[in-house]
Parts: C-alpha cells; structure tokens; sequence
C-alpha cells in the first residue's frame, strides 16, 4: 500500500517530506514486533501512528488499546496496566485484569509514556524483556504477548538525566524512533489543513466553508501553531462559527491567533523551585541539614553581638556561651582598637605622655579570674550576689575562687 492511500485511509492531510517519511517507517516496521518510540509536540498527531502500524501488523486482528498514562492517577496506573487480585488494596473487591493481560496477542500504545513513574516503569521493562509480569496483590507471573507502541511530548533525554526517566527503558522503547515534526515545520501543510477543516465544519454545522484571502493565508502559513494541527484545528471550528461573512480577512484572522507567540514543545523536564523527594529518609536529612544549619547562624550572630560589646557585659552572656560552645576554649572578645591621638604641640595643656598600649591575654582561665574579680569587687565581696551577677551557682563561685586562689590575689 502507497503512502496516498495510507493518507486517504487515515484522514491524514499535508504532503510534507518528513510527514511522508514518517508514514513509510510506520509501514516498514508494522510487521515487526520492535517496540516503537513515537517522540513530537502536543497536537501534532501523534496518535494516527500506532494505528498505522497496528493496522498494518499481523496483529491487527488483535486488540488494540490506547492508554493515556498521563491520565490515570499514580496511585492506581500499576492496577491498570497490570490488574490486581482481590483485596490487594481498598476497594479491590474482585480480580481485575489489567490493560496487558486484555492486549495479549494485539498492539497497546502507551501515550505520555514520560508520565509514567519510576515503579511503573520498572513493571514496564520487565514486560518490554520478558513478556512477565506481575497483578498488584499477587505473586503468581503471568505471560503476555504484546506489541508495544509509546509516544510522548517530553525530551526523555533531558528527563533521564533529571532522574526523571529510566535510561534503560528508553534504550528499550527507542528500538524504532518514529519522529513527527511540528506544524511550523511543515508549512505547505498548513493551508491544506485549513480547507479540510473548514470543509468538515461546514458540512457538521450546515452552512458555507470560510475562504481566506491572500493576506490571511500569508499569516495563517506564518504563525508559529504552538498548539500544532489541534490548535489550528480548534481555530478553524472558532471562526466557522462565529462570523458570518465566509471571506476571512487577515484583519479578522488576526482576532483568532495568540499576539503573544513563543516556542512550545517537546517539553523539557525543569529544575522544580522547590527540592522535591523521594523518600522519607531525604525529608528527614533536610530537615537535619536545616537544623544545623540555622543553630551554625545562631552561634555567629551571638558571637558578633558579643564582639561588640566590653569585657563587663561578657559576664552577663558568659552561660550562653557556655551553652552553645561546651568544648570551645578559643572564644575571645575581640577588644577595639584604640583611635590615634591627634595633638596640636602649640596648644598649652597637652598631656605629652604617651599611652601605651599592652597585649591582650588570650586565657580563657586568665578572662574568667578577671571576671570573678570584678563581680566581686562590684558587690563588695558578696559572693551570693557575685555568683548571680556571672550566672553561674554559688556553689560554682566557691570552686573557682579555691581552684583559682583568688583570694590571695
């Protein structure tokens, strides 16, 4: 059978070499049973393809059945594809039979296959390998014979490096790779689609088909379709519709298509805005990660809040720091450092003799004997009140000033 009547048959209109192309590897690989990857943009077609090639197989006197897999819940797709026993889950109340064990010895196409999750996916390879496959609920292996057709909109190679897609199920649906080019690729096709459409909306609605101008067809043949032979599809029905005069214009044309164009697809897998997961055990390393990480920024703004104060109010943060730094001994205070002193030698009461200026000891113990001294000196020797002043018990107090002599100081 010639690529025209392949056309006729189907309802297939455009006379595009790759449209062509496409048609004759559909046929050539029909009587095999390679698993074919149907790869184009929404809206392209895809779907005439696994018709052609179940039609022209010899399973075409097999079943045929189309699963969209981006239509059907994740929870419930394994059940689908491959049935279940009863009471595998709520609301099994009796065995199922899934979509391969109905297809055995006929073609299922499987659009969207991009969709499909990594479990399933797994399920999937398994039958593409061995003809196996296992109900939901069960532990019995059972056999099919199918020929599997896949499609989709997505750049699975992109969705393979994402984690997105099984690489070696890819390898394994791409045996024949069937590619149908967008509506903006084939030009010369866009005109006869048009005057199809228009035909077929003029005899549904019972009334004269539109004709476009020249200036209409120009823009109509020069629009990007992002939305490829649907969208032009759903236009043609818009404008059959609601004008009545059946000459179009670019003018009037020009109400029906987007101002705002832009490339569309094969869709790309994105980064997400926000870390996704997929399992408990990463949920609970972020959250881990986070706690760390917020308990690093609060030591750092204590300490810089602690940088900026004088040695006295050091005693008063002295338990925080205890607390969040219970095996640090290299905490200092960080004392400011003296401005230069400007001096006018002809004024007549300046002080000439220099400051000077001694190292700071870095001793933790020498900073805490400084302290305790201080708080004692403040309350005149009262230890009670000594004790509350550095936060610390007075019990506490006692020990140090022993451990210190700082008594006989």
């Amino acid at each position: 059978m010639d690529v025209q009547a392949i056309k006729q048959r189907f309802g297939i209109i455009g006379n595009s070499p790759d449209l062509n192309r496409a048609i004759e590897v559909a046929v050539q690989v029909a009587p095999t049973d390679l698993s074919v990857l149907i790869t184009g943009e929404s809206g392209a077609g895809k779907e005439i393809f696994p018709q052609i090639i179940h039609q022209h197989s010899l399973r075409k006197h097999g079943k045929y059945i189309a699963v969209n897999c981006g239509a059907i819940p994740e929870g419930t797709i394994d059940s689908e594809l491959f049935g279940h026993e009863k009471g595998s889950f709520t609301g099994a109340l009796a065995d199922r039979k899934g979509y391969f064990e109905e297809a055995d010895g006929g073609t299922i196409f499987l659009d969207e296959i991009g969709e499909l999750p990594l479990s399933t996916q797994v399920r999937l390879l398994r039958v593409l390998e061995t003809g196996e496959f296992i109900k939901v609920g069960s532990s019995k292996v059972l056999k099919t014979n199918v020929r599997v057709i896949a499609a989709t909109n997505l750049n699975l190679p992109s969705a393979i490096e994402s984690g997105k897609f099984r690489e070696d199920l890819f390898y394994r649906l791409n045996t024949v790779p069937i590619i149908i080019q967008p509506l903006r690729h084939r030009q010369e096709d866009i005109y006869l689609l048009f005057r199809k459409f228009a035909s077929d909306f003029a005899e549904k609605y019972r009334m004269p088909p539109i004709r476009l101008d020249e200036d209409a067809k120009m823009l109509l043949t020069g629009f990007h379709w992002p939305g490829n032979v649907r969208q032009l599809k759903n236009v043609t029905e818009q404008i059959s519709i609601i004008e009545r005069n059946r000459d179009i214009s670019a003018a009037v044309l020009k109400n029906y298509i987007p101002q705002e164009t832009r490339e569309n697809l094969p869709a790309l897998f994105r980064e997400p805005q926000e870390k996704t997961f997929s399992s408990e055990r990463e949920i609970l390393y972020q959250v881990l990660f986070d706690m760390k990480k917020d308990m690093n920024d609060l030591k750092k703004l204590v300490l810089d809040l602690l940088h900026d104060r004088d040695e006295e109010d050091l005693a008063e943060h002295a338990p925080i720091i205890h607390k969040l730094y219970p095996n640090d001994t290299g905490i200092v205070t960080e004392k400011k450092q003296p401005q230069p002193i400007h001096i006018d030698p002809y004024a007549k009461d300046n002080i000439m003799d220099m400051e000077e200026f001694v190292e700071e000891s870095l001793s933790l113990e020498d900073k805490e004997i400084e302290l305790i001294r201080k708080a004692l000196e403040k309350h005149n020797g009262k230890r009670k009140f000594a004790a509350r002043e550095l936060g610390i018990s007075e019990r506490t107090l006692y020990r140090k000033i022993k451990e210190y002599h700082i008594d006989d100081m």
